[in-house]
């Protein structure tokens, strides 16, 4: 795709099943936040909603086969889901891995190059605890088991409020520096906050990824191009009911560029 004309490369194959990429953040035991609920989801409601795609029948997707599946000659089933994970909280390692190996089912978990062994400082800014990132014998360990891992770039920005140079560094650095730490390529991308502007999706073509997750809501299958590809976010409020209803019926797009 050309970095000068983003929106004219390939879209959604039509005809294709609509695809639901979930959007979780931490999983963990939670008393139940006030604020930024779509930040959290408690283990015990990961577990029941993991045995729920098992028993219904979906298919849970990695992110290679689903791209492959939306935009190239890869199959994508009936019920197909991908699962994603923004930030790399090590709670990741802790709650959710063990759940999603017990069901064999793939994820993505999108890296702050430069959180790694440390703490997720950007939530301090509005009260909330910085629980620990995953450290890089942990990153190692998650492809070991088969987990993607993309870049979320170095330092957690909203793209579209930094000059250009800067947005150029958090993309390349990220992916460098996560290339370097597990010795293969990271083709994957996440925006910080959903926060992204065209010319920033134009830098992260640049960078040399070949997908990017949005905050845009409703089925992948609604995506302009594959560097806008929509999400749709499980809150921690979220019960069994509103957990189908998402995977089912809500497959509109709704563009919130912005983020959560």
């Amino acid at each position: 795709m050309s970095a000068a004309a983003p929106a004219s490369g390939p879209r959604p194959l039509p005809g294709r099943p609509p695809l639901s990429i979930l959007m979780y953040h931490q999983v963990g035991e939670f008393t139940a936040p006030r604020n930024h609920r779509a930040g959290y989801c408690h283990v015990h409601r990961f577990r029941t909603q993991m045995a729920f795609l098992a028993r219904a029948g979906y298919r849970v997707l990695s992110l290679d086969a689903a791209i492959a599946g939306l935009f190239g000659d890869g199959e994508l089933p009936p019920r197909g889901v991908v699962l994603s994970f923004d930030d790399g909280y090590r709670n990741f390692r802790e709650h959710a891995l063990p759940v999603l190996q017990h069901y064999g089912f793939p994820a993505a978990v999108y890296m702050i190059s430069g959180l790694v062994g440390g703490r997720a400082e950007w939530l301090g800014a509005d009260g909330r605890d910085t629980p620990p990132m995953l450290s890089a014998s942990e990153l190692r360990e998650l492809r070991q088991a088969g987990i993607t891992v993309g870049s979320h770039t170095v330092s957690h920005p909203r793209l579209s409020r930094l000059a250009a140079d800067a947005v150029a560094r958090e993309l390349r650095d990220s992916k460098a520096q996560l290339e370097d730490l597990l010795g293969e390529a990271v083709p994957h991308f996440c925006y910080p906050y959903g926060d992204y502007s065209p010319s920033v999706r134009d830098a992260v073509i640049d960078a040399g990824y070949r997908s990017a997750l949005s905050c845009i809501r409703g089925a992948a299958n609604t995506a302009d191009n594959v560097y806008e590809l929509p999400r749709k976010a499980i809150s921690y409020g979220d019960n069994l009911l509103g957990y189908w209803w998402k995977l089912a019926m809500k497959n509109a797009r709704k563009d919130r560029r912005g983020g959560y």
